[in-house]
């Protein structure tokens, strides 16, 4: 995978922590946006680790450089920032970022949104989930658009989970359920709430008071 931060301890710290994982390994760095993308593309890594807040080029601009539409071989982009209200998290999700995950969420949730990313799954990190729907809160936010075909009750429990940050291994651990059903149900909650990824199932689940803030 390529890690991309401004800052040298921290781009550091990552590196340590990921290459500890046996499955895991680092094969690239770069310190702003625009070398992590010329990285990232020269590699092919099965991962790519970005911080937002970058030089040269935002970790936004780079997800979507990478990832996002109209990208013909995109590549899994797990997006990294701080805390608080981070504006820029909406359009990194936008952008094609296939995770999320604030800078404390530990090595276990790191590895683990690096591991979902690779197998074509996504992990954003529940209070990721809940620091979006506050930051979002105020922002002329909209009654939220009632689908024309009702959700069927599996796909109400898909719904929920995935607000709740589950994977798509855990959802069907969890609902003993395939793999493939799970995929199947979120293409469906996708299409029925025109909605273009995870975060924004989970968003219009929150806004519907399926999963309390």
């Amino acid at each position: 995978m390529v890690v991309a931060d401004d800052q040298e301890l921290v781009r550091a710290g990552l590196r340590m922590i990921l290459d500890a994982q046996t499955d895991i390994e680092v094969v690239g760095e770069a310190a702003d946006g625009r070398q992590a993308v010329e990285v990232a593309r020269r590699v092919r890594p099965d991962v790519c680790l970005f911080d937002i807040r970058m030089p040269e080029l935002d970790g936004i601009e780079a997800t979507r450089q990478l990832a996002g539409p109209g990208v013909a071989d995109p590549l899994a982009v797990v997006v990294i920032t701080t805390f608080d209200l981070d504006e820029y998290v909406h359009g990194a999700l936008k952008a094609g970022a296939r995770g999320f995950l604030l800078k404390d969420a530990g090595p276990d949730l790191l590895a683990q949104a690096v591991h979902a990313a690779a197998g074509g799954d996504a992990l954003i990190a529940p209070s990721v989930t809940a620091r979006l729907l506050s930051a979002f809160a105020d922002v002329g936010a909209i009654s939220p658009t009632q689908p024309v075909v009702p959700l069927t009750d599996r796909e109400e429990e898909v719904l929920v989970a995935v607000a709740r940050g589950r994977t798509n291994a855990e959802i069907a651990d969890e609902l003993h359920v395939s793999l493939s059903t799970v995929k199947t149900h979120l293409a469906n909650l996708l299409m029925k709430l025109s909605a273009r990824n995870r975060v924004e199932l989970a968003m219009w689940a929150y806004e519907t008071k399926r999963v309390a803030t």
